[in-house]
């Protein structure tokens, strides 16, 4: 059985297990129960009824929260070598080509988003072992292998993010920190519902969305009731 401090006990005194939120009720519960010394993360866990183990049943898309995530993203992009200045001065962080894919190899990992073009990918191919287990994998489903460098790179660092499916059929999606105002949490929130219900599998039958929890870095999860999220 997990074992769980005084803090959290505490705070699931506050909280109505058996109540299902409304949106804007369950965000503002969220922030009143913080009490740690650092900013933490708003984060959504949403189960939905898909099994990804069959290809048709798969989620992995990615969408831009209208407020940003709050966190800012180091960018790596691996492109043609005349192409180096547009992507450092789109923002990039770390630019390079053979180089750095060989730096990579290395054990270089100092990135949160891996970005390259088309033109390249088949020479970051032999890198699957090692981006494909820390999600850092370039993807046209998730819009990192792009020839827009400027547009994707700008996207990125403005608050796109991905979200995929896990391997129990639950989305767990970071939507801001807790310094973002009710009003900005709840606006990526909504993003994120519109997105997942526009992407929905061709191979989803039946019930779509199970559950729907928020909680802070720290925090318990608070139910969500998933009629007035989606029919705001």
């Amino acid at each position: 059985m997990k074992k769980r401090s005084r803090r959290f006990k505490t705070l699931l005194t506050k909280l109505n297990k058996n109540h299902f939120y409304s949106p804007l009720d369950a965000l503002h519960l969220m922030k009143d129960l913080a009490n740690i010394n650092f900013i933490e993360t708003a984060e959504v866990h949403i189960a939905l009824g898909l099994d990804p183990k069959y290809a048709d049943q798969q989620l992995r898309e990615s969408v831009i929260l209208p407020r940003g995530t709050g966190k800012i993203i180091r960018i790596a992009v691996i492109t043609q070598e005349n192409r180096n200045l547009e992507a450092i001065s789109a923002g990039a962080d770390i630019v390079g080509g053979e180089d750095l894919i060989n730096e990579i190899k290395q054990g270089r990992l100092d990135f949160d988003k891996l970005i390259a073009t088309s033109d390249i990918m088949l020479s970051i191919a032999k890198l699957g072992k090692i981006l494909g287990p820390k999600g850092l994998m370039p993807s046209p489903k998730a819009g990192t292998v792009t020839n827009d460098l400027v547009k994707t790179i700008k996207e990125f660092k403005s608050g796109k993010l991905e979200y995929r499916l896990d391997r129990n059929g639950i989305l767990h999606i970071p939507f801001g920190k807790l310094d973002f105002s009710t009003e900005d949490l709840y606006n990526n929130l909504i993003a994120l519902q519109i997105s997942i219900d526009k992407n929905r599998p061709k191979g989803s039958k039946g019930k779509y969305w199970k559950s729907v929890y928020i909680s802070s870095t720290m925090g318990p999860g608070i139910p969500i009731s998933m009629d007035l999220l989606r029919n705001q």
